[in-house]
């Protein structure tokens, strides 16, 4: 086959992702080998792809591939995420800008619709994931809102409620007026804003006075029950037990007293709104006191407020200061910083608000999954994540579960009319548990709850559910062969910001229902960031389209560029540059196989510089190896790709290939090219899981193959223990040719001019291992061993051996004299410079010992100095 000069990866991607798909090799059943299973953080469902999902799931297809290699049972479950409050807002706004709204159509009428989006729009990011070389068992793929998943979260919620471990209660709720339902604590954002601190005067009812309160709040005033102090307050202890009329409601409150209330802050008078503030809420059950709901669930005032009805919450805050300012109840406004909570999901300002809503224990299913982490069946990489899930777990808080949607797994509760509420996964199951209760009603009596369950209750079941839906109810004895099989997991790879989300919540569904956690290890990815260090987002405009970079630097390319700096845990700052040091590097391995390809072997003899390059490189690639293989153990991929990287561009493009290569237009033996051949090969195993399309492209080239001989498939290389005497020989002719290349630099002398090294004898005993390499890509003519330094030579010392190089003819002696001077005069005039600080006794007396040290450090450096420059003049002495 005629091999292109120029790599191209779109066409080699297209066909080896095909082909790949076409064979098979991505497939996997239960078997005897050992099992390797991941399964993907399923995107949601609206999802496309950007570049938190490049990284995550590059780093998922490394180690895939990697597993495939090793002859274990790799399989990976791709799917995707229902997604409720996204997909909800996709296909309201859809239905809307064709006139519809959702109000006006049935629960039954908007499902249709919904799913017809998702037909039609979800998946699209696992299409665009096979752009990036994600090798998943695509027939394997799930969608948690499919039928039998469906079942499994229904199955989950009656068993927990049978239990005792899920209940249904009034509490206060993060509310999002925007999707108009409840988000747990985990799906607020907190945000510093400029605020307003408003402080305003209630008037007690018997007119001897007033109480001043602050808030930042007055649109709630309208749904104040009480003002409270601290009850060891001496301002406020006469007026414990009075009245105050609210300002602009004009109702009449009680002053209360709760120790609650720190007197230190702000006037030490608070403002009870039980319906809007979690902890106004708690004082109020203690003093039972009112909740009046004065903001309606789409965030405008409710008709419990009685003033500004309707009226959007923001607008009125603003309203009603003016207003309590014309009554002279407006003491001053201060400026302030405010944190002030977001919906994750629609960015709206989140609105604590009182709800009956569907709740999860969770401090009984916390402890197993605390102490499966903290014990080390469970390991998170990087280990400094540990601390922050021992926190999550140890403060864990009950876990609302219902949502205020339509697309989603509809709760299955039953109420009859009187409110009565059972739980049943059919509407006949529920009729049956009300005739136990001694109630008889008839189909279509009941009414199912209008809830659905939180997305992220279907996602804890992911591990499980991929592989055995039905396994939830039944003993482990039962569950299929795939289950069985390929349960626990063995890595997820995912972010930080989900790790209470998921991976806490998966950890606990996997002991309460598998006794077994899901998974081993836990692989923690950065945030994305731009040059500025600012998060990957739309909104800001700072996120590489990632098909574009594809389409740009080739898949291998982007590959290599999001691994190079993307350590676990911490952030990636990307810059596109790194791409192209990904593309760059894949032209460097399609140069150097077509370099090699090109050579036409002779019936000739190996030369000794290339024997002695074989010898280096073979136990230089086992190093390596075992290198990148303690990388992959640790959990430090990037780090392991570099040294892969490396040991490719520096050590067999950059000296063994310029060691072993024949002369211009001359031909090579054929033991040098077979050896070389068979070094490129064990080059691209590892190389493959990294960037899997050039490596199966050049795999193909050099030599035809079987199916069971693609690259994909071939086994890794087997590790060797490396030389280590080898290997420090030629890293000591490594820094002679470094010294070499540095002594030509400075002296202008050509790399095509080839001179003597001068070896002094002496605990080399005249041997100077690999000679033969140094002499080829030093371009030395000849290695001589003497007694003495040459006269007119420049010296240099690598360890304790002394190495000579002639200056040359071309060389100007009474030139490098003059530059030598010049330098040792300003040496020395600096070393007193040094020594004067030194010298000084304030200076000592006053500076810190890491400065004292520096500037000694400074002192020893410099004496160095001067004593190399005084041996290199005494070089010049006349011939």
């Amino acid at each position: 086959m005629e091999i292109p000069k120029q790599y191209s990866p779109l066409s080699v991607e297209n066909k080896w992702y095909a082909d790949w798909l076409a064979k098979g090799f991505f497939k996997s059943s239960p078997d005897q080998r050992e099992a390797f299973t991941i399964v993907i953080p399923p995107p949601n469902v609206t999802g496309v792809l950007h570049m938190g999902h490049m990284l995550n799931n590059t780093i998922q297809d490394v180690l895939i591939r990697r597993a495939r290699m090793q002859g274990k049972n790799a399989c990976w479950v791709p799917g995707t995420d229902h997604a409720s409050i996204a997909t909800e807002a996709k296909v309201v706004g859809k239905l809307r800008e064709q006139g519809i709204e959702k109000s006006s159509l049935t629960r039954e009428e908007f499902m249709k619709h919904a799913w017809e989006w998702k037909e039609k729009h979800g998946g699209i990011i696992l299409e665009q994931l096979k752009k990036l070389g994600a090798s998943c068992d695509w027939d394997r793929t799930k969608f948690t809102m499919d039928a039998d998943m469906s079942e499994a979260v229904i199955d989950v919620f009656i068993d927990l409620h049978k239990k005792g471990l899920i209940y249904r209660g009034v509490r206060m709720v993060n509310w999002d007026p925007k999707a108009q339902t409840a988000v747990s604590d985990e799906e607020v954002i907190y945000k510093e804003n400029p605020s307003k601190l408003y402080y305003i005067k209630y008037l007690l009812k018997d007119g001897d006075g007033e109480i001043t309160v602050a808030t930042t709040r007055p649109e709630t005033i309208l749904g104040d029950t009480a003002v409270c102090v601290n009850p060891d307050d001496e301002r406020y202890k006469h007026l414990i037990g009075k009245s105050v009329i609210v300002p602009i409601a004009g109702r009449v409150v009680p002053i209360i007293a709760d120790e609650y209330v720190d007197a230190s802050f702000g006037t030490g008078a608070l403002k009870i709104t039980p319906a809007h503030d979690i902890n106004d809420y708690n004082i109020g059950q203690k003093h039972q006191l009112e909740a009046i709901d004065v903001i309606a669930p789409d965030g405008n005032m409710s008709a419990a407020a009685g003033f500004y009805i309707g009226e959007e919450r923001f607008i009125v805050r603003k309203k009603i200061i003016k207003d309590i300012d014309a009554a002279g109840l407006l003491v001053k406004i201060e400026e302030i910083i405010n944190k002030v909570g977001y919906s994750e999901r629609t960015d709206a300002v989140i609105e604590p608000k009182l709800s009956m809503q569907w709740f999860v224990k969770m401090e009984q299913m916390a402890k197993p999954a605390l102490e499966a982490v903290t014990s080390g069946k469970v390991k998170l990489h990087p280990a400094k994540f540990v601390n922050t899930y021992k926190h999550w777990m140890e403060n864990v808080k009950d876990w609302c579960i219902s949502r205020q949607l339509w697309w989603g797994q509809q709760i299955p509760a039953w109420y009859d009319n009187k409110g009565d509420v059972v739980v049943a996964k059919s509407e006949s199951e529920a009729i049956q548990q009300f005739q136990l209760k001694g109630k008889a009603y008839k189909s279509g009596e009941l009414k199912q709850d209008e809830d659905v369950l939180d997305t992220w209750f279907s996602s804890w079941l992911w591990p499980i559910s991929v592989f055995d839906p039905k396994a939830i109810s039944l003993p482990k004895e039962q569950w299929n062969k795939d289950l069985s099989y390929y349960y626990p997991t063995n890595d997820l790879v995912t972010a930080p910001e989900i790790l209470f989300f998921w991976v806490a919540r998966m950890i606990m569904a996997g002991i309460e229902y598998c006794d077994e956690v899901p998974f081993t290890n836990v692989y923690l990815t950065g945030i994305v960031r731009d040059k500025l260090g600012r998060k990957m987002s739309k909104s800001l405009g700072n996120s590489p389209d990632p098909i574009g970079l594809i389409e740009k630097y080739g898949a291998d390319g982007v590959r290599v560029g999001m691994l190079l700096t993307s350590p676990a845990g911490n952030d990636l700052p990307f810059d596109e540059s790194l791409c192209e040091q990904g593309r760059n590097f894949n032209n460097k391995i399609w140069n150097a196989f077509r370099l090699i390809e090109g050579w036409e072997v002779s019936n000739t003899e190996q030369p000794q510089a290339s024997a002695e390059a074989s010898l280096w490189f073979e136990q230089r690639f086992n190093e390596v190896y075992a290198e990148i293989e303690d990388g992959f153990q640790k959990y430090r991929i990037s780090e392991a790709l570099m040294n892969l990287y490396k040991l490719v561009w520096d050590d067999f493009c950059a000296i063994y290939l310029e060691a072993v290569k024949p002369p211009y237009q001359q031909s090579i033996d054929a033991v040098t090219k077979q050896q070389t051949v068979y070094f490129l090969e064990e080059l691209l195993k590892l190389m493959h899981p990294f960037v899997p399309f050039i490596s199966e492209e050049i795999w193909h080239y050099l030599k035809e193959r079987k199916n069971e001989e693609y690259l994909i498939v071939t086994q890794m290389p087997e590790m060797a223990a490396a030389n280590q005497v080898i290997l420090a020989d030629f890293n000591h002719i490594k820094e002679i040719v470094a010294q070499v290349r540095n002594f030509r630099n400075e002296k202008g002398i050509s790399p095509k001019e080839a001179f003597t090294l001068f070896c002094k004898k002496g605990n080399n005993k005249g041997l100077l291992p690999f000679s033969a390499v140094l002499q080829k890509i030093a371009n030395i003519s000849e290695v001589v061993f003497v007694e003495e330094k040459p006269v007119g030579s420049y010296s240099i010392i690598i360890k304790s051996e002394e190495y000579f190089l002639p200056f040359g003819e071309n060389i100007n002696i009474q030139d490098e004299i003059e530059k030598l001077n010049k330098e040792l005069a300003y040496t020395k005039g600096f070393l007193i410079s040094v020594d004067n600080k030194l010298g000084n006794e304030r200076f000592m007396a006053n500076a810190k010992p890491e400065v004292i040290a520096i500037e000694t450090k400074k002192k020893n450096d410099a004496l160095q100095r001067i004593a190399a420059i005084e041996e290199q003049l005494k070089s010049f002495t006349v011939q």
